[in-house]
């Protein structure tokens, strides 16, 4: 089974960014976790107090990687599990979305890995 490349946590977090900013849908890196090999949660900020959490899955039997809902609901709500998920994962990095419309880019070709 043929594995690819890892790109690092700060080259995909800049390149998702750059993404983002060409799509002109604000967002912001609002935790920096390690460079190399941190994790990255994805929180979108629908500006209405609501939100959902976003995290990269990793599918064992296909070997598929995915983006999961890992909490949704009242913004503070969401708040606290990214913060539960940073006192856990000191590594991990924390991305803010703002969209009106619910737009990540997620789903796009190439942003799962």
């Amino acid at each position: 089974m043929a594995t690819e490349p890892r790109l690092t946590a700060d080259f995909w977090v800049r390149a998702y960014l750059a993404r983002l900013q060409s799509a002109a849908i604000p967002a912001y890196v609002t935790c920096r976790g390690d460079p190399t090999a941190g994790a990255v949660l994805v929180k979108l900020a629908t500006l209405d107090g609501a939100a959902r959490l976003y995290q990269r899955s990793f599918d064992l039997m296909t070997g598929a990687r995915a983006w999961v809902t890992l909490a949704e609901g009242a913004e503070a709500e969401v708040d606290a599990a990214a913060r539960r998920q940073r006192q856990m994962d000191p590594d991990l990095w924390v991305i803010e979305v703002e969209s009106r419309e619910g737009r990540t880019l997620l789903d796009e070709e190439g942003l799962a890995g």
